[in-house]
Parts: C-alpha cells; sequence; structure tokens
C-alpha cells in the first residue's frame, strides 16, 4: 500500500515538474497586467497583439515554409536512400548506416557550424570562378540545412519498414507483367507508408523546434520563430511570447490526440 502510494506520489511530481512551467506560461497568457508579479484580470488582450504583430507573423510563416519543405524533401531523399541501403549486401549497410549516424551523434552546434562555413566556402569558389558574388544566407540556406539534419531521422523511419516487407509480393508483382517502379508503387510502399509518415512528422517536428542550425546558417533580415523569440527575449520577454507558446503548445497537443486516436479506431474497427 505504501509502495504503491509512493509511486503515485512519484509519477505526480515528475508531471508537477514537466508542465508546472507550461500551466504557469498558459496563465500568464491570459493575464491582462504586463508584469508577470500581478494578475491584471483575464484578457485575450496579448493573443490581439499578437495577431497584429507583422514581425511574429512572418517568422511564423518563414518557420511553416521551411518545415513543410525540408520535411517534404527529406522524405523522398530518405525514401530513396532507404531503399538504396536496403539493397545493399551486409557489410555495405553496416558502414553507410554509420555514416547516417553521424549527423545524429554530433552536437547540433558542430553541424550549423560545419554547414556556415560550407556556404561560406562555395560562396567564395562560386565568387572567384565570376559565376556569383558568393551566397546570400537566408531562406535556402535554412532549408538545405534543415534537410541535411533530417535526413538521418527519415532514413531511420523508414529503414525498418523495409525490412518487414516480404520481397516475395513485389518479385511477383514483376511476374506478372507490373514495372518495377509499379510495383514498388503499388505493393511496397503502402506497406512502408507507415514509416514514411513517422518520418515525416518526426523531420516536420525538428525542423519547427530547431534554434542551433538555424541560427548559424540565417541571414540578417531573415528569422524563424525560433531565432525570433531568442531574440525578443533578449530585449525583455514580452506577453505575446506566452501567447505564442501558449498557442504553439496546444496545437502540438491537438496534434497528439489526433495521432494518437486514429490507432484506436483503427483496431476498433478490425475487432467489429
Amino acid at each position: 500500500m505504501i509502495r504503491n502510494f509512493l509511486k503515485r506520489l512519484y509519477l505526480v511530481f515528475i508531471f508537477i515538474l514537466l508542465y508546472a512551467p507550461i500551466l504557469t506560461l498558459i496563465v500568464l497568457s491570459f493575464n491582462s497586467s504586463r508584469t508577470r508579479a500581478k494578475w491584471g484580470g483575464f484578457s485575450l488582450k496579448w493573443y490581439s497583439e499578437l495577431f497584429q504583430n507583422e514581425q511574429i507573423l512572418q517568422a511564423l510563416y518563414n518557420t511553416l515554409v521551411i518545415a513543410l519543405l525540408s520535411s517534404l524533401i527529406a522524405t523522398i531523399i530518405g525514401l530513396m536512400a532507404a531503399i538504396a541501403l536496403n539493397s545493399m549486401n551486409y557489410r555495405m549497410r553496416t558502414f553507410w548506416m554509420s555514416m547516417v549516424d553521424i549527423p545524429m551523434l554530433n552536437a547540433e552546434i558542430v553541424t550549423g557550424i560545419s554547414l556556415m562555413m560550407l556556404f561560406v566556402a562555395v560562396g567564395n569558389l562560386l565568387s572567384f570562378a565570376g559565376i556569383a558574388e558568393g551566397i546570400t544566407f537566408g531562406f535556402w540556406t535554412i532549408l538545405i540545412g534543415h534537410i541535411t539534419f533530417n535526413l538521418p531521422y527519415v532514413v531511420l523511419s523508414i529503414m525498418p519498414k523495409l525490412k518487414q516487407i516480404n520481397i516475395s509480393t513485389y518479385e511477383a508483382a514483376l511476374d506478372i507483367g507490373a514495372s518495377p517502379l509499379y510495383a514498388f508503387y503499388k505493393v511496397v510502399l503502402p506497406d512502408i507508408m507507415p514509416g514514411v509518415f513517422s518520418g515525416f512528422l518526426l523531420a516536420f517536428t525538428l525542423s519547427l523546434d530547431d534554434f542551433v542550425i538555424t541560427h548559424f546558417v540565417k541571414g540578417p533580415g531573415f528569422d524563424t520563430l525560433s531565432t525570433k523569440i531568442y531574440t525578443e527575449v533578449k530585449k525583455g520577454i514580452k506577453p505575446e511570447m506566452y501567447a505564442l507558446s501558449t498557442l504553439m503548445f496546444v496545437s502540438v497537443l491537438v496534434l497528439l490526440m489526433i495521432v494518437n486516436r486514429k490507432p484506436k479506431e483503427q483496431k476498433n474497427a478490425v475487432r467489429r
């Protein structure tokens, strides 16, 4: 009895540590007073000012566009890379999978500085060759950077699904006259789609959350939400940041509830 009570108490304590700061932030986002030490009454004032702040809205737009494009491109490239790796022999596959793991084991600051130096070096080569006057840091450098660090996670999400498929069904489709591309689209892709979708969602989430790499490869005047919040916090925390953080938390929470509800609905449908 006492042991079970202590387990529950410990679990409650952990949840308090995890969610108390978030709940405090949510409460402060509805505080009409600018100071955090005084409750001025319930208000949606900071949400209204948030949607009138063009800089934050532009940063949100940049973040969503980069996250969608980088995750989509990384998923396509990662799918092709996973198929190529799966077709290799054990020794070659082990070697290349080790290469795939390195970007994830590296500290993000190492990846960020490496990408920045790479862009500078390529810009110098283009300038020396007279092709262009260097590389302008901004949207495209951030997009390439996000694709780079998203790729390993996509590959590792798809590889287990590829190992689970029955190659005989693919070969049977080829035997009855299907082209390799059509057989892949009709036989292999539906089986590995959960892994592809998981890789896409993981890449999208990582892209939304990234700050370190974005900080090193972004140019002046171009911000994502993470870099914009960092810049604003250095000037002093504004109540609009509470409202923005609350909306981001609620959006992620709703998305998780939807994703976790679908498997339950599928299980219930199978039982019926």
